[in-house]
């Protein structure tokens, strides 16, 4: 395992995105067990854009443009759902212990369909996977699969520090409703920001 992929995966897997910010409200408004089934979902839903690349798969929504817009769209309606549910106080940042928890499979299937709607992950990957596979690599198969569990690996571990932190600071969130609305707002605009980021993006 080179240097370099263990950086880039560092990098690109620390850097702000749904799945981070998913993981991080679970913790808020849920504790930490909440974050973890988070960030396990959210790495769940890397795994068809892993296996579209591998397989090639990806190539069809790289120069399919009908595909490509579909599955973005689908995306894109899914991000302001999490918005507008988030400002209702029903979606992915609800904080109140009076109300029964999320169960575990809501969460999970959140946090799938949140990575699984980003045509974006399968273009990502197919263009960084080969990167770190030799010409010569007798088997670039297993090599694409050993780099994908390392990748997911790292997805798994960033996410879950993310919302377990998140989940440290839940006691003094959920003290001061004031403070909960003004994050209730800004998790709602940041979900928005990026179904809009989302719908601008072009195939590349």
């Amino acid at each position: 395992m080179s240097p370099e992929f263990l950086l880039t995966t560092l990098i690109v897997v620390a850097s702000p995105g749904t799945g981070a910010l998913f993981a991080i409200a679970a913790g808020l408004s849920h504790g930490a067990r909440a974050s973890l089934i988070a960030a396990f979902a959210c790495t769940l839903g890397i795994i068809p854009h892993m296996a579209a690349a591998i397989t090639g798969l990806a190539a069809l929504l790289h120069t399919s443009a009908l595909a490509f817009q579909v599955l973005k769209y689908l995306g894109v309606a899914y991000l302001l759902y999490m918005a507008w549910a988030t400002l209702r106080e029903n979606g992915a940042l609800r904080v109140d212990e009076a109300a029964a928890p999320r169960s575990a499979r809501q969460v999970i299937v959140s946090g799938v369909l949140i990575n699984i709607l980003n045509p974006k992950l399968s273009i990502f990957f197919f263009a960084f996977l080969p990167q770190f596979v030799s010409a010569g690599e007798p088997d670039a198969l297993a090599r694409m699969l050993e780099l994908s569990a390392v990748f997911m690996a790292a997805t798994f571990v960033v996410f879950a520090a993310y919302g377990v932190f998140a989940a440290a600071m839940r006691r003094h969130v959920i003290s001061r409703p004031a403070v909960m609305a003004w994050m209730r707002r800004l998790f709602a605009g940041a979900f928005a920001a990026l179904g809009l980021k989302l719908a601008l993006a072009e195939r590349n």
